[in-house]
């Protein structure tokens, strides 16, 4: 028997039942939920000056990224107790065992860790080729070189670290539980629950705008549209991820390694980088490349050639792989 398509099985989604029986919040209330969920995560940036970058502040500051994570944490810890105060309140049996698989905190899911990260690493085959082999930065890795530097410098904590635990209990924990609540269909959560994410990363318009007064426009509005696009489709993935292993760890380290690699290569030549200064915060939301931190001799093109190959057969491989590496007896919803 051939196996049923990536598509079909989406529109399976739709005929399936969620965890949540019966509704403890109607459609509508999860979606209002949500979007406050989103607004008070994103609001307090522009609250206090502390938050807000200015032209001569970016959000990159040490001080403005200070505040920020004290921010967001607070919005995921007033969050995250409503809804488990919301659980309390309105589930019938065992609201604590509810609260703790519906925001993925227990059991942890050691294995749907493992095979998370995997199933990611074997999409970024090709960036991590050029990485790891064209820019022979395997060794660096395996001896751990710059890890400490990065995480205890404030960029790398936000990229790796604060942002993506705080991104993945909103907009996963907080947001997915949310409208599994309501009984709204797998399917409509994988699709519809992300827009909020990707939503929430508009505001990166109007501080770029603030720090490149010179860009026109039309550039800063097709980078924020490029934006909101790649965060959306990073949602997508996931919502599927969390719904499918029920282990908000796994979409946390998912997220950090993801912010680790960056946007994949899609054109241009490979190049063997050189480090000549201090080590590239790379990550999803800050696609820019300084020419003072790496130099490129070029390859033969036998080496972009290779990463294309893995690029393309990284892609197929996901495809084949995403429903039997993401399934789990800790499933928040029926597939």
């Amino acid at each position: 028997m051939a196996p049923v398509g990536i598509v079909d099985r989406f529109k399976m989604l739709y005929m399936k039942q969620t965890y949540i029986t019966p509704p403890i919040l109607s459609a509508n209330t999860a979606a209002v939920l949500s979007v406050l969920a989103t607004l008070g995560y994103v609001v307090p940036f522009y609250i206090s000056k502390t938050t807000r970058p200015s032209p001569s502040l970016s959000r990159d500051a040490p001080s403005v990224i200070r505040s920020r994570v004290r921010a967001v944490t607070m919005a995921c810890i007033a969050s995250t107790i409503f809804v488990l105060f919301l659980i309390a309140l309105k589930a019938d049996e065992n609201p604590l065992s509810l609260a703790l698989k519906l925001l993925g905190w227990w059991p942890i899911g050691i294995v749907e860790i493992v095979k998370s990260l995997l199933l990611t690493a074997v999409l970024f085959s090709g960036p991590l080729f050029e990485r790891g082999v064209a820019e022979d930065g395997w060794k660096s890795w395996v001896r751990g070189d710059g890890l400490s530097e990065t995480l205890r410098s404030w960029i790398g904590f936000r990229n790796y670290v604060a942002g993506p635990i705080t991104e993945e209990i909103i907009f996963r924990s907080v947001i997915i539980t949310l409208h599994l609540l309501a009984k709204i269909s797998p399917g409509r959560i994988v699709f519809v629950t992300p827009l909020y994410f990707g939503i929430a990363h508009i505001h990166h318009f109007y501080e770029f705008r603030l720090t490149h007064p010179d860009t026109p426009v039309a550039a800063v509005l097709f980078r924020s549209m490029f934006q909101f696009a790649y965060t959306t489709i990073f949602g997508w993935f996931a919502a599927f991820l969390y719904l499918r292993t029920g282990s908000l760890p796994a979409v946390i380290l998912v997220h950090s390694f993801c912010n680790w690699c960056g946007l994949p290569r899609l054109w241009g030549r490979v190049e063997a980088g050189v480090p000549i200064g201090p080590p590239q915060m790379r990550a999803k939301e800050d696609t820019e490349v300084s020419p003072l931190q790496v130099a490129g001799s070029q390859l033969g093109v036998s080496w972009t050639v290779a990463y294309y190959a893995l690029l393309v057969s990284g892609a197929v491989e996901f495809y084949y792989l995403l429903w039997p590496l993401t399934e789990s007896k800790l499933a928040l919803a029926s597939f």
